[in-house]
């Protein structure tokens, strides 16, 4: 079993940040260029870039293209995309510019026949991003908490097409306080998709941790690698040798 794994490339005002549990003003800064940060996770020998627009998903539409723009022109390795990504439009020009998997997650909870749609449209390259607070889905960059429980949401999309389902865990993102194995695991049970772990990476063990976890539930496919990465307790070749 081998996971993927995908460092996070999380854009606010261009520049390469880190949220402390999704909160905008606890963004610790770790580089203004964010096409040579991709071009360095490329190098490392990543096969993915995880990108997120965090002002895009607070403004419920793209916000920092030039940034994911420079990205692209920075990697030959695929690259997929969320953030305010909210209309069939949205998601047919960013697969035109380069992007190989767009990220719907707001529109998830709130407009679940547009991502049903587009993923009629453009099979294979749309994930369904699920983050909750308390098991309860998160929606407007985590500004708001819905009455929907994340596993109902997944099981919602389990014929339609999806690529894949990103899960995060809000309380433990960007807190290095290891994956919330429990319910990843629960969500990834009540779905066949498979489902890309989110939030809490701290270390190699919690790597290894979703490796055994994925013996037994195959459609754990990987995991997104955020400030453990960038703050090097965590490095790109421990992380790809434990996967």
């Amino acid at each position: 079993m081998t996971l993927t794994l995908y460092p996070a490339i999380d854009l606010k005002d261009g520049a390469c940040v880190r949220l402390l549990r999704g909160e905008m003003d606890q963004a610790t800064v770790f580089g203004t260029d964010p096409g040579a940060q991709a071009k360095a996770w490329q190098a490392a020998g990543f096969g993915w870039v995880h990108v997120v627009d965090l002002n895009g998903a607070f403004a419920g539409k793209p916000v920092n293209e030039a940034a994911v723009k420079a990205i692209l022109a920075n990697v030959s390795v695929p690259v997929q995309l969320g953030g305010g990504i909210r209309a069939i439009g949205q998601v047919e020009a960013w697969l035109a510019a380069g992007i190989r998997r767009v990220i719907l997650g707001s529109a998830a909870a709130k407009n679940p026949a547009l991502v049903k749609e587009a993923a009629r449209l453009f099979p294979g390259q749309v994930v369904v991003g699920i983050d909750a607070k308390g098991g309860m889905v998160a929606t407007e960059g985590w500004a708001e908490v819905s009455d929907i429980a994340a596993t109902e949401l997944a099981r919602r999309f389990e014929d339609a097409g999806i690529s894949a389902i990103i899960y995060t865990d809000i309380a433990r993102d960007g807190m290095k306080t290891g994956l919330n194995l429990e319910e990843t695991v629960a969500l990834a049970k009540a779905v066949s998709v498979p489902v890309i772990a989110s939030g809490g990476v701290a270390s190699v063990r919690d790597i290894e941790a979703l490796r055994l976890a994925a013996l037994a539930q195959p459609n754990l496919e990987g995991s997104i690698l955020g400030r453990a990465l960038y703050d090097g307790s965590l490095t790109p070749a421990e992380a790809l040798a434990a996967c």
